[in-house]
């Protein structure tokens, strides 16, 4: 052989590589994989997912990020799409669905016009020009709303409760979630933040969802830990530790030698008077409700009870967190310097019987910016899924509560950006052009979507949706009513969502579609032989579907 014909290896035997055309193609077949994995999920009439893990554990939503949370999804692009979920619900708390298929149908559109020669640069271009366009515009037909305007704040929340299993009793839960948001805001330099981790939902089975609850302070899965404890302290003084009331063990190895047998009493007495003095000095300082992070040894149980202590073991961190911005009370990690000016404050601190369980709640706080939510449900399942409908209810009012701006719902919003994106294009001009209108027409997804999970013929729908934001006195805020088939003004119907859903929406579906348009050479390692540390078999190298 020639020297100039010998091959040269580069890449690691095993290494798999997609490159041009194919590598783009199989890409956004991933990414409009997992589009149409959750676009039957979206609007009134959308559908519920069942999904089961290698466990057996059974989850029932139609909610978008958690579908795509719990499936194991391995193609690499599906994983970007996957995180522009993720970011849409930490960001937004809804929107979750409606940033996926835009994701997926801009992809679509995008290899469509590649088809026809437009290059990936040229589209991107256009993408990025038309979601700069987008977000003026949604600002422009976006309307201000009160913080004190209750009425439009429970339809924020109703919205983003219709479809799910909680839609029988949105109004209710509607309450509950406005109520929650005005206990907790907190004006800070002219600005109104709402920390949604001040709203804690706490699930328990049993009963039906109208008997869910709210309560202005925190509710605790747990109980005293000794029978002669007290079940009810009012004007409860709150001791917090994240230190645990046992005899601590050396950090190194140590041996005690016993040559005589009264040398083990008084080993035990030791260690006795040891936990004696810890429970005296919480005693001493006032304290009649003690809430430990750690653990309690049934002497310190003892003593406690007898100094007439209500004792809690093992609370959550987050707990222990929203009790002291509750009641006022410091955190103490060192018992022996804690005094009464560490103690918070709680009007009534109470065991309650919920279901077949003891839950304690501590209510009537000093600085009541905690709040809990107690979701009952007939199902476990049913409770899981309430919860995740009130996650979203508390993010999207929130959402208005900082920013204090609301579009209309029922694809009102997209069709008057696809319609005045279409004006804009022409003035763009070139290929830029083509990329601005297939933009117009994947914004239309959403409507259509709707039109089609509703059982409702799609073109018929688009056009008389149009028809309504085009003809003379036209009505911006013309959306579709699912239930009738009808067009019908949703601004009249109270259908409403915050602006911040369509614009992180339409960013965060335009910056997955950039970044996946331009990728012309995937490259896969080789996975190590055998099994990975976690029992799979790996992704090997370019996974063949999505999941």
């Amino acid at each position: 052989m020639l020297p100039g014909n010998s091959p040269v290896v580069i890449l690691k035997e095993g290494t798999q590589r997609d490159s041009g055309k194919r590598a783009t193609q199989n890409n956004i077949a991933a990414a409009k994989a997992i589009a149409e994995a959750v676009r039957s999920t979206l609007g009134p009439k959308g559908m519920d997912k069942m999904l089961v893990d290698s466990m057996g554990d059974v989850i029932i939503t139609n909610d978008g990020v958690t579908i795509l949370k719990e499936v194991e999804v391995q193609h690499p692009a599906a994983k970007m799409i996957v995180e522009i979920a993720k970011t849409q619900d930490s960001e937004c708390g809804d929107g979750t669905t409606t940033a996926v298929i835009l994701a997926g149908e801009l992809l679509k559109n995008a290899e469509e016009l590649m088809d026809k020669g437009v290059h990936p640069t040229a589209i991107s271009n256009g993408y990025r020009r038309a979601s700069n366009e987008s977000l003026e515009l949604l600002d422009k037909i976006s309307r201000k709303v009160s913080r004190t305007d209750v009425k439009t704040l429970k339809s924020i929340a109703i919205t983003s409760m219709t479809g799910k299993s909680s839609e029988a009793n949105a109004e209710f839960l509607a309450d509950l979630t406005v109520n929650s948001i005005k206990a907790v805001a907190e004006k800070i330099d002219k600005r109104v933040e709402v920390d949604r981790t001040n709203i804690k939902i706490q699930k328990k089975q049993g009963g039906s969802i109208a008997d869910t609850e709210q309560v202005s302070g925190i509710i605790m899965d747990k109980e005293p830990v000794h029978t002669d404890m007290p079940k009810s302290v009012q004007k409860a003084k709150v001791a917090l530790i994240d230190a645990a009331l046992e005899i601590k063990k050396t950090e190194i190895e140590s041996k005690i030698q016993i040559n005589d047998p009264s040398q083990i009493q008084a080993f035990l007495d030791q260690e006795e008077a040891t936990i004696k003095k810890m429970v005296d000095t919480i005693a001493k300082s006032g304290a009649n409700v003690l809430i430990c992070q750690k653990g309690i040894d049934d002497l310190a149980q003892h003593f406690l009870a007898k100094n007439n202590i209500m004792a809690i073991r093992r609370a959550k961190k987050s707990d222990i967190d929203a009790l002291s911005k509750a009641t006022g009370g410091r955190v103490i990690s060192n018992i022996d310097s804690m005094s009464k000016k560490d103690l918070g404050f709680a009007g009534l601190v109470k065991v309650r019987k919920i279901g077949e369980d003891d839950m304690t709640f501590v209510t009537d706080c000093k600085n009541p910016k905690a709040v809990s939510i107690l979701v009952r449900a007939g199902s476990e399942h049913v409770a899981d899924e309430i919860e995740r409908n009130l996650d979203d209810a508390i993010g999207v009012v929130s959402l208005v509560f900082k920013d204090g701006k609301i579009v209309t719902g029922g694809g009102a919003a997209e069709i008057e950006l696809a319609l005045k994106l279409r004006k804009f294009a022409p003035r763009v001009g070139g290929r830029e052009q083509m990329a601005i209108e297939a933009f117009a027409n994947a914004i239309e997804v959403v409507p259509s979507t709707l039109a089609e999970n509703a059982g409702l013929d799609v073109i018929d729908t688009l056009m008389g949706l149009r028809k309504s934001h085009t003809k003379k006195g036209r009505n911006q805020h013309a959306g579709l009513d699912a239930f009738t088939g009808k067009v019908v003004n949703m601004q009249s119907r109270n259908v409403v969502e915050p602006l911040r859903v369509k614009t992180q929406a339409v960013s965060s579906a335009t910056d997955v579609a950039t970044m996946i348009l331009r990728i012309d050479d995937v490259i896969a390692s080789k996975q190590p032989e055998g099994p990975e540390p976690d029992g799979s078999d790996g992704m090997g190298a370019m996974p063949p579907g999505m999941m």
